[in-house]
């Protein structure tokens, strides 16, 4: 197994919890617990609660968003390593 293929394969089971992370997010985000909400696009609040603060109180928003910050800046670390091999 070569090195870009490692990284791949590593980057590939890095991706299995983005929808756990990005499904309890989006659902403190949006307020809802409606499964629909994994499967719309991208919108402009989403991207505001990543970079933003729009629930200073709640704790539960602040971790989940901190934790999705986490992981998105590994995947996107692991995928510039794997572009530049």
């Amino acid at each position: 197994m070569t090195e870009k293929q490692l990284i791949f394969l590593i980057l590939l089971i890095w991706s299995i919890p983005s929808t756990y992370f990005r499904s309890k997010f989006r659902k403190i985000v949006y307020q809802t617990d409606d499964w629909k909400i994994n499967i719309q696009p991208l919108f402009k609040k989403e991207i505001l609660g990543l970079f933003g603060n729009m629930y200073p109180d709640n704790k539960d928003y602040l971790k989940t968003r901190n934790y999705y910050r986490i992981y998105l800046v590994i995947y996107i670390a692991l995928f510039i390593i794997y572009k530049l091999n």
